[in-house]
């Protein structure tokens, strides 16, 4: 028997090679556009999962001038700072990440409705 190897059948992973640190699908990381409904015709369109290194009022500012709305950056505590946004700024968020080279296309999920 010692010249054996004997395999214990939960032993074995079959996941241990995608949890190695490879840039596949699943490590992305993310920027999510969401939009909330308010009261009656009025929306909020959020932006979380930007990088850490940009600075978040500097495109705040940004989607401001270019969108002709409002907006805050919210702190979560879950989810980090959160740009609100006036209105379905959705489109036009996601066109705006894209272009400035802040996130690719891939990169960006648009949800709601």
């Amino acid at each position: 028997m010692s010249d054996f190897d004997i395999q214990i059948p939960g032993a074995f992973d079959p996941f241990a090679e995608a949890n190695v640190d490879d840039q596949g699908a699943g490590s992305k990381e993310y920027v999510h556009v969401r939009i909330q409904q308010r009261n009656g015709r009025k929306s909020l369109t959020t932006v979380q999962g930007l990088k850490k290194e940009f600075n978040y009022n500097k495109i705040l500012k940004d989607f401001k001038r270019e969108f002709c709305c409002n907006g805050t950056v919210v702190d979560d505590t879950e989810l980090g700072q959160v740009i609100q946004l006036q209105g379905d700024q959705r489109k036009n968020v996601s066109q705006f990440l894209v272009q400035a080279g802040v996130a690719k296309k891939d990169q960006i999920k648009i949800h709601g409705f």
